[in-house]
């Protein structure tokens, strides 16, 4: 846990009161950003209830648009409207918050003076000068973001309401596959703790969202061109209706049997994205994507689960790709990378002692 950038570690006012709480005073506006997902989307809404009667205002708002069934029926459950962030004015707000990311993930975020950060995500490159928030609580060896709000909830003695507790529950089994994946001690003792709060009608409704007509459309065309290789999947979308079917996509072949490890990617708009899934205990997507596809855009996630985003600009720029030719691009990258780290592990370094 990195709980601030200058290494003081903020105290805690009292037993009843978190600590990323004191940096937030009666008049502030404050503005949660986050990239929509369950884990970030019920973490943001257990910050605002962390301040509420603190503050003036909060408001969350994503840097990306909603589209995945269950993400849409978590923000009409807990009521809640998601603006993208590129409609906001940002000095309408005097503190600014990221939950579950970090500012170098997103293009929008990366010059941004935060207020406070919580994630689980693995640390990123040091904050730019000048810009390093007061409060950093980075914990990566927590399966969810929700997980940290469950103990600040704990600290605070605060009860959520149920669909909270159901969000923030759901969110944990999601980031953790069913504690399959990074899942850890911290971890179950938030999901034991919120299990009694829950509404399981709910949940089971979340669990089991529809999915859109036009997606399944655009899903079935990609996913009957499904390239299998041993324990391999590669699905490729030539033209995207939203980044969540890459999601949906990935998820889904991963439970073909024999199926260990799964990419989809596919052009949206002006960009090339890649979503990639694994059930290996001893991988690491999150690096592997970060080597991969960093030099052409923004890349990273955790050991089983990764997601990269390049502008075609960028690709086509750099000489290194045809639009008609970004599936073998994707596959021809992540082999490059895989084949050095095998080359290291065959071949590593002598020990020399001192």
């Amino acid at each position: 846990m990195t709980e601030s950038p200058v290494g003081q570690t903020p105290k805690v006012p009292s037993h009843r009161t978190p600590a990323v709480a004191r940096f937030f005073a009666h008049d502030d506006r404050v503005l949660i950003i986050i990239s929509a997902d369950p884990d970030s989307i019920s973490s943001a809404v257990a910050f605002k209830r962390l301040l509420w009667r603190r503050v003036v205002q909060v408001t969350i708002a994503s840097t990306n648009d909603v589209r995945r069934p269950d993400n849409l029926r978590l923000l009409a459950a807990l009521k809640l409207t998601l603006p993208n962030l590129s409609s906001l004015e940002l000095s309408d707000y005097t503190k600014l918050v990221m939950v579950d990311s970090q500012p170098h993930h997103h293009p929008l975020t990366v010059d941004l003076k935060f207020t406070a950060v919580v994630d689980h995500h693995p640390l990123g490159p040091p904050f730019k000068p000048g810009l390093a928030p007061d409060f950093v609580d980075i914990r990566p060896e927590y399966g969810s973001t929700a997980s940290i709000f469950v103990n600040y909830f704990k600290t605070s003695r605060i009860k959520p309401n149920q669909v909270l507790a159901t969000a923030l529950f759901y969110a944990i089994k999601t980031d953790t596959q069913n504690f399959v994946r990074q899942g850890q001690l911290e971890d179950m003792i938030a999901f034991r703790w919120l299990y009694p709060l829950i509404h399981h009608p709910l949940l089971s409704d979340i669990e089991r969202a529809p999915i859109d007509r036009q997606s399944f459309k655009v899903m079935i065309t990609a996913l009957s061109q499904t390239v299998f290789s041993k324990n391999y999947a590669s699905v490729f979308f030539a033209h995207l209706d939203h980044t969540d079917t890459l999601v949906l996509a990935a998820d889904l072949v991963m439970q073909i049997n024999g199926v260990n490890r799964a990419v989809a990617s596919g052009v949206y708009g002006d960009k090339l994205v890649v979503v990639l899934r694994s059930g290996g205990l001893r991988s690491n997507l999150g690096q592997l994507a970060a080597e991969a596809f960093g030099p052409y855009g923004s890349a990273g996630g955790h050991k089983n689960m990764a997601r990269a985003e390049m502008l075609l600009s960028v690709l086509a720029s750099k000489g290194n790709v045809k639009t008609q030719h970004l599936r073998s691009f994707v596959h021809k990258r992540l082999r490059e990378v895989l084949a050095r780290k095998a080359i290291v592990e065959t071949n590593p370094k002598p020990v020399t002692n001192a």
